[in-house]
């Protein structure tokens, strides 16, 4: 029982003891929030005064916007007035500027047009070329002209005759001078330059073509020899020499040196091009090698015909010394024997006939051959491109033409050379067999004779 009370005497003194702390506790949290209370008052005090302070600041300003916007609106009034009327005002003048110049409106705009195009016509020409200055006076006269607020003077005016009159004379004029060009490799150089005319210019045995921006350039290929090898006789001329002269200006020579050269041509035929081409320079060869034979062989038979004594070097030569070992023989023998002795001639006489004239049945069959084959290009160009394009299908037509036209510059020229050398071949073996048949008819001769003694 003592215990139990003593126990709860202890209980009691911690309960006390708890309960004083929380109650220290809560004076201590009640304190402080009665402090932040009064610090949070003061500063929304100072916020209300610095927001009524601003406010006042802010009502002044508008205040002042407010005044700077009506006195911009009434100078926008006024600059609008002062528009309207400089409007009325300029409209007045020009219509007093178009009563006082009538006519000459009309007048003025013509000369803007015509001035214009002799502006176009003096910066394309080949006479500013050595005359400088000539653009300087057009373009003031076509910039007056245009302008409404300046007219041209009279001198100004003046300019654009004088300048006619110059090109006119330029036109006829042949001329040298040295002026700078600019070679196919870019570099430029200064050369001895002859303008003929308006035409063109040309020197150092080349054609020159004037740029749109005045430069001078040489042309990326020159054409043919027999148009530049007129120049440097030209330009060493005292009197009247003759040169190339292009007409247009340099169009017709710039088509002229975009035509393919020969390398040009046979590239576009191809293989087969150059095969055709391979064979009808084997066919020309043998035809050359046969034809040089026979006409010497021609000569030597000739010689034996004037001669008494059989020699073997020669055809007749060897078919009279057959008829020489066998004089005593009957007709029909030596018949046979001189008919052998001329065949064993004869494939030397007709050596390569075959083969060229194969050669010249050939050729055209592989022009066709590169034709078809060209064709099927240009269909696949147009299978794939389309026919909006006609730089597609070039490269196939021209394989067609081309191997057309190598088999045709084969087989015409081998086909002549065929008929030459077998014609020069077919009369040598008509010698022999003359001359074979003469002999039989001398022996038949002799042994009828011989029998009827």
């Amino acid at each position: 029982m003592k215990k139990i009370l003593t126990s709860a005497a202890v209980l009691m003194l911690g309960f006390s003891a708890t309960a004083n702390a929380q109650t220290a506790d809560l004076n201590s949290l009640l304190s402080k929030v009665r402090e932040g209370r009064v610090s949070e008052t003061q500063q929304h005090k100072e916020r209300e005064q610095e927001f009524l302070s601003r406010k006042e600041q802010q009502s002044q300003l508008l205040a002042q916007e407010r005044q700077t916007q009506q006195r911009l609106e009434r100078e926008s009034s006024r600059l609008e007035e002062t528009r309207r009327n400089n409007e009325a005002e300029i409209a007045r003048q020009l219509e007093v500027k178009r009563e006082r110049l009538g006519q000459l409106q009309e007048l003025f705009g013509v000369l803007q047009q015509a001035a214009g195009d002799a502006k176009a016509v003096i910066a394309s020409s080949h006479v500013s070329i050595d005359n400088d200055g000539r653009m300087a006076p057009i373009e003031t006269l076509v910039a007056k002209a245009a302008d409404s607020a300046q007219l041209p003077t009279i001198d100004e005016i003046r300019a654009w005759p004088s300048q006619m009159v110059l090109e006119m004379i330029g036109s006829g004029e042949v001329k040298t001078f040295d002026h700078t060009v600019r070679g196919v490799d870019g570099n430029t150089y200064t050369t001895a330059l002859t303008r003929l005319g308006d035409f063109g210019l040309v020197g150092d045995g080349k054609f020159y073509t004037l740029k749109n921006d005045g430069t001078v350039e040489e042309l990326q290929r020159q054409p043919s020899g027999r148009l530049t090898g007129t120049i440097e006789p030209f330009q060493n001329a005292s009197g009247i020499a003759e040169i190339a002269l292009d007409p247009s200006r340099g169009q017709i020579l710039s088509l002229e040196v975009e035509k393919p050269t020969i390398p040009e041509y046979l590239d576009q035929g191809g293989f087969i091009g150059y095969l055709t081409l391979a064979l009808g320079a084997v066919g020309v060869l043998m035809a050359v090698v046969q034809w040089l034979y026979l006409t010497l062989v021609a000569g030597k038979v000739r010689k034996q015909i004037r001669s008494d004594v059989a020699s073997t070097n020669n055809p007749l030569g060897r078919v009279l010394s057959v008829y020489d070992s066998n004089k005593n023989v009957d007709v029909e023998t030596l018949e046979l024997k001189l008919d052998e002795a001329i065949l064993k001639e004869t494939p030397a006489l007709e050596r390569f006939l075959t083969l060229i004239k194969l050669i010249s049945a050939v050729a055209p069959l592989f022009g066709l051959l590169g034709t078809v084959t060209g064709m099927i290009q240009t269909f696949q160009a147009i299978t794939l491109f389309g026919t909006g394009d006609p730089s597609m299908m070039a490269a196939g037509i021209s394989a067609a033409l081309m191997t057309t036209v190598e088999g045709l510059v084969v087989a015409i020229p081998t086909l002549l050379l065929h008929s030459f050398v077998a014609g020069t071949s077919k009369s040598v073996i008509h010698v022999l067999e003359e001359q074979s048949a003469g002999i039989i008819a001398v022996h038949a001769e002799k042994e009828h004779a011989n029998a009827g003694a």
